[in-house]
């Protein structure tokens, strides 16, 4: 009996072509999470890099068109600007070419007192300008550049009211014969009246007032009662040292201002809410300097008269009375 045949595999297919079918067919290797590796761009930042840039060239092409300056406005503003100053304009300083200033101020020189109580100025008349003034009554500059022809003509009215004013105090006073007793200005805050003489309404480092001082007041009450405007007294005194009830000189100016006050509102009858009483101390003398002429000058007590025109026509006393403010 002979052996069987070796059984050979269906189809004819050797072993190798099997092994090699099985190495075909194994699955792909896959990363994590079942995707492929993706490639990276390293170049994206310049994306955002060229949007900034685009970004800040509109910015400076905006900045650039609205910093274009109208010449002809420029040149409006430039004379307007003249003009209110009372000033002609300097091309040269105001359009950036070369140019010097003079160091000179822009405010007219006649330009008096400054501040609510007012710093009075020195009067180049004082010895002269008694009760019988005399200054002329024309302006100066009867039609200043700049200023605005309603303004001019309220502040030459306003010079008008305030020289009759003084007109009918000083031949009040004449007439009792206390002409000699005050001196008299007039500047952009009114008029003033000023009590300077020598022991005659105040002894030295004394505020009581001396029965000459007493009749020039009961001689100017009845007229300051009548005007509507406010009344400031003013107390001042020189640099000498003071001694006894006062320990400085502005308890003493302000004690002057204070007795002048009461005086007027308790004899004369001055409505106490229109009068108010200020001491300066020895610090705003009326004349420089320590001689004998100053420190008499400077002991004294100045009603001022508070003009009541608006500002703007206040400002303009001094130019429309020419050297008299």
């Amino acid at each position: 009996m002979s052996a069987p045949a070796a059984t050979r595999p269906k189809g004819g297919t050797s072993s190798h072509g099997s092994s090699a079918h099985a190495t075909k067919s194994a699955p792909r290797r896959r990363h994590k999470g079942g995707h492929e590796e993706e490639h990276v761009n390293h170049e994206r930042w310049l994306v955002s890099y060229s949007d900034m840039i685009t970004v800040l060239m509109a910015l400076f092409i905006v900045l650039f068109a609205i910093s274009q300056v109208d010449q002809q406005k420029y040149v409006e503003l430039r004379d307007s600007l003249a003009a209110g100053f009372n000033t002609s304009s300097n091309p040269s300083i105001l359009d950036g070419t070369s140019g010097t200033l003079d160091g000179q101020s822009i405010e007219p020189k006649t330009s008096a007192a400054q501040g609510t109580a007012g710093m009075v100025n020195a009067d180049a008349g004082l010895g002269q300008q008694g009760a019988n003034p005399s200054p002329p009554r024309v302006a100066a500059d009867p039609d200043p550049p700049g200023v605005d022809p309603e303004v001019l003509a309220a502040a030459q009215a306003e010079a008008a009211r305030l020289q009759g004013l003084r007109d009918q105090l000083a031949a009040q006073l004449a007439a009792n014969g206390l002409g000699d007793t005050v001196r008299f200005r007039i500047n952009e805050r009114g008029l003033v009246m000023g009590l300077v003489a020598d022991d005659v309404f105040f002894a030295a480092a004394s505020a009581v007032l001396t029965p000459t001082a007493a009749r020039v007041l009961d001689v100017s009450g009845p007229t300051l009662v009548a005007i509507p405007e406010n009344v400031s007294v003013e107390g001042h005194a020189n640099t000498v040292p003071v001694s006894g009830r006062y320990p400085t000189n502005w308890e003493l100016s302000s004690d002057r201002a204070t007795q002048v006050l009461r005086h007027l509102v308790e004899a004369d009858g001055m409505p106490a809410n229109r009068i108010m009483a200020v001491g300066f101390g020895d610090a705003r003398p009326l004349v420089a300097g320590d001689g004998p002429e100053a420190l008499t000058a400077n002991r004294r007590v100045d009603l001022v008269i508070l003009s009541s025109a608006p500002e703007q026509v206040r400002n303009l006393l001094p130019a429309v009375l020419g050297t008299e403010g």
